[in-house]
């Protein structure tokens, strides 16, 4: 059975910013990693597309010098960027991947973090993409891929998390043929240790407020039998090391 699309309207922009928080370490560690495989010249133009609350926006900016253009299709998850994201080298635009309001070969890099996966029409956002993109520009896909999957901590606790994931996500090999169809073909794959919290208690306050999208295709009696099996676990002793996962960086060019 397909997956209902998220509308981020509804309800999971009041919960994002809290229960996708990122620590300030595990931030500037991505920013590293983005570099990486930037060019060193700076100010560098980037998009942020499906930015969200903005949560990576302003780092792009301090990191790349600017313009970053933060481009999202919820207007409350845009609003919310607004209001407590804001940074001088950044504007949040209306759009979405296949309709991105910007020019023909306009910017340096386009960053997709955690939302490829939410795009109806692939093809359509690959090409939109590469028109925005200047000769030797950068396209950074990070994205859980599903053929490349493997539980996490939490989903030990909700029978169904993985299969609804590799269900959301698409492969590998189906990113980069719909890149690869619109002209831009893998640079490197990278894999990095992502850290989520400080500690599993930490981890399940976060996890509480529902701010993954896996939780929207579930029911609410298996969301509630599962938050049972954390609760057990934790009354048992939760772990006192961070929690963390890996978590793949696909560069295109």
């Amino acid at each position: 059975m397909a997956l209902k699309r998220v509308d981020y309207d509804d309800n999971q922009h009041a919960v994002y910013a809290r229960g996708r928080s990122m620590a300030p370490a595990t931030l500037a560690r991505w920013m590293e990693r983005f570099a990486a495989h930037l060019p060193d010249r700076r100010p560098l133009t980037v998009v942020d597309l499906g930015c969200g609350v903005g949560r990576l926006t302003p780092a792009l900016a301090e990191t790349f010098g600017g313009p970053v253009h933060g481009v999202e299709p919820s207007a409350r998850m845009r609003e919310i960027a607004v209001a407590t994201a804001g940074h001088p080298g950044v504007d949040y635009r209306a759009g979405e991947a296949a309709r991105i309001p910007l020019e023909d070969a306009s910017v340096d890099a386009v960053l997709m973090f955690l939302s490829f996966h939410h795009v109806p029409d692939r093809a359509a956002a690959a090409a939109e993409i590469a028109r925005v993109l200047r000769p030797g520009g950068r396209v950074l896909v990070r994205s859980p891929f599903a053929d490349r999957m493997t539980a996490g901590w939490w989903q030990q606790f909700f029978p169904r998390a993985l299969a609804i994931e590799k269900q959301m996500f698409p492969t590998l090999v189906e990113v980069t043929a719909v890149f690869a169809a619109a002209g831009l073909t893998p640079v490197a794959l990278v894999t990095i240790e992502e850290v989520y919290a400080a500690n599993e208690a930490e981890a399940a306050e976060k996890l509480r407020l529902r701010a993954i999208s896996t939780f929207e295709h579930m029911s609410e009696a298996e969301i509630a039998e599962g938050f049972a099996r954390l609760d057990a676990y934790l009354a048992a002793g939760a772990g006192d090391g961070p929690t963390a996962g890996l978590s793949d960086l696909l560069v295109l060019g």
